[in-house]
């Protein structure tokens, strides 16, 4: 066994996992490779940014850090390990499934059973949404687009962006998805109360209590909207 160095110390990311993971989940799951593969695809899709997220298996299969953990389950090639992890986690209804064939052959899609999952594969089963091939897109081609994204949500919707706060909003960057991003400063606007201190609050908020997918949010703003018109949307502006 190699002996793990600890967690580091300062600032370092997060990958939010609902609570109904480790009271409904956790104590169902049984097989090793399974579970491994779950805890992937929370960390994997964590860092992906914009709708729909997913992942295909041909994709899975070229990962190494999943690779590698599949590799302790059994002595033999993790790829065939994969399948049988795969097909426990989608009967068990933790992942949802896609298969699209077409002229280039055929693809497998995996998404979480979130709500987002769930409307994705509804969305694309009616023809309202079509996936790509190659669907997952690695972080570091997206880092520069995302900082300048949530640069151009604070100047904006709050004000002049002074210099000694633009590394705490890098940072948010590398903490949050750029979903929760958008949805914080959206909200933050809805209810007029434009300081990133408040929107900070949020996603921390969101980060160590579970977040709810902003439906909670979603319905305040609502009956805000029928007392007083929003001055603006975020909407128009996607990170």
């Amino acid at each position: 066994m190699k002996l793990f160095a600890g967690f580091p110390a300062g600032k370092t990311r997060f990958t939010p996992i609902p609570d109904s993971f480790y009271t409904q989940l956790l104590p169902e799951i049984d097989d090793l490779a399974e579970l491994k593969l779950t805890l992937f695809m929370f960390w994997s899709l964590n860092r992906q940014r914009g709708y729909p997220r997913y992942l295909t298996r041909r994709e899975l299969e070229a990962e190494s850090v999943l690779l590698n953990a599949l590799r302790s389950v059994d002595a033999g090639d993790p790829r065939d390990v994969l399948p049988q992890a795969m097909e426990r986690a989608i009967a068990r209804g933790t992942l949802l499934h896609l298969t699209i064939s077409d002229k280039e052959g055929t693809e497998e899609y995996l998404f979480l059973n979130t709500p987002q999952g769930r409307r994705a594969v509804a969305q694309v089963k009616s023809g309202e949404l079509l996936l790509e091939k190659t669907g997952y897109v690695r972080e570091p081609h997206l880092e520069d687009e995302a900082r300048a994204g949530i640069f151009d949500l604070y100047e904006q919707n709050i004000g002049l962006l002074q210099p000694l706060l633009a590394e705490e909003l890098k940072e948010a960057e590398q903490l949050y998805p750029a979903d929760w991003i958008e949805e914080a400063f959206y909200i933050a606007v809805e209810r007029n109360a434009r300081n990133w201190r408040y929107i900070k609050s949020i996603l921390e908020r969101w980060a160590h209590e579970g977040k709810d997918d902003g439906q909670a949010d979603a319905r305040r703003d609502r009956r805000s909207a029928l007392r007083k018109k929003p001055r603006f949307s975020l909407r128009g502006h996607r990170l």
